[in-house]
Parts: structure tokens; sequence; C-alpha cells
């Protein structure tokens, strides 16, 4: 069956066929109970391995995914519930993709991001509080840098990290500006229009606080 018709939604269950992994449950303006019916059709579907992912997961439905599914990892920073599959495969991407943060207020977004790519088959790690206000911090890190197969930068106020790691590897730079940052800053705005017009040449780059697109496209990368 490639579709399966709820009254609220159609689970397109064709995704692993037609993107590589199942379908994700966005979470933002549904109801417990909707994501709940959901996430147990995907669950359901998923070949006996039982799994799901849902993002930007508020505390009425997170409470709900969890009591209906014990085994199922909250992380309430990235505001995602992940039922890995039982027992967990290893990652089949061909190396590492890396999450970087330039600030510890970024880590919502940059969580996000690491839970979507470990949830697509990658193996993940992280180089947190490594922005351009300490650029030292940074530059004591070029093993880890070079070392991964694809980098998401994740930055917000000026946005400026991106344009610095994407002149320091050979790699796939994917950017993530944040709404981080004082009212200059509009909303994570200043940071996008930096990071569309960044120096570094290659330096790729998605929607304002948007970890789980990232996340997407460096797994598409990380298994090409």
């Amino acid at each position: 069956m490639n579709f399966e018709r709820l009254p609220f939604a159609t689970i397109d269950h064709l995704r692993p066929i037609t993107q590589g992994q199942q379908e994700v449950i966005f979470c933002q303006g549904k109801t417990a109970g909707q994501v709940v019916a959901i996430a147990e059709r995907l669950e359901a579907a998923a070949n006996g391995a039982g799994t799901f992912l849902a993002t930007r997961v508020e505390a009425e439905q997170s409470s709900a995914l969890v009591a209906r599914f014990p085994r199922a990892e909250l992380n309430e920073l990235a505001r995602t519930v992940y039922l890995p599959p039982d027992p967990e495969p290893a990652p089949t991407g061909r190396g590492t993709v890396l999450v970087c943060t330039a600030g510890t207020s970024d880590l919502p977004v940059a969580e996000e991001a690491a839970v979507t790519a470990r949830a697509f088959k990658n193996r993940v790690e992280r180089l947190t509080d490594v922005g351009v206000a300490g650029i030292h911090r940074l530059l004591t890190q070029t093993d880890v840098l070079r070392s991964a197969s694809v980098i998401i930068v994740v930055a917000g106020m000026e946005g400026a990290l991106p344009s610095v790691v994407g002149g320091l590897v050979k790699v796939p730079v994917i950017a993530v500006p944040t709404s981080v940052g004082y009212g200059a800053s509009f909303g994570g705005l200043a940071a996008l229009l930096a990071m569309l017009n960044s120096c570094a040449s290659g330096v790729t780059v998605v929607n304002i606080d948007n970890g789980f697109g990232a996340a997407a496209a460096a797994s598409r990368i990380n298994h090409s």
C-alpha cells in the first residue's frame, strides 16, 4: 500500500523508495491525538523495525508519544521524538555528518539536525560553541572538521561561521541561520543574508531554524 488515508492525513508509505527514508511527522499545528495516530501507522509500516521521527513536538504531543511508545527517545532541546528501529542498524552513510554550532543558543536547531541525521542512518558528531567571537576555539578543531564527509554549520547573529568553515574544508558545508540575536538580526534574516552572500565557495544555505532540512540534505550527500 503506497498511501494510507486517515480522516486528517494521507500517509505516504512510498517515501523510503522515493526519498530514502520514512515520512517524518511535522507536529506543529497538529493535535496530540493526530500525531499519535500517524506515528502508529508509520511504526506499523516499518517492516517490523518499528520506527518514526517526529519534529517540532510540543509538550502535550511528546507526552502522548512517549506514553504510547515507551521506547521512544524524547530530545527536549531538539523538540523531537524518535523511535529507533529495534535493533538499530549501523549507519549506512559513507562518512560522518558533523553538526557545528556557533553558540550554545543555537543548540536547539543543531540538535534537530543531529537527531534527524541519525534517524536517516548517518554517523553523527557534534562540535559546539566555536563561533567567530572566539575563533581560536574553531581553529584547534581543524582535524575534526576535515575528517567529516558533510558539515552542517548552525549560527545566528551575523551568521559568519559557515564562511569560516567553508574556507577551511573541501567537503560540502550546509549553513543553517538561526533566529538567535538582537533586534537588528531580524529573527535570523541577517544571518540568512550573510550566509547567502558567503565568499566561501560551495556553501549551501537552508531556511532559518531549519535543522531538519539541513540534515535531510546532508544525508543525501552522505549516501550518494
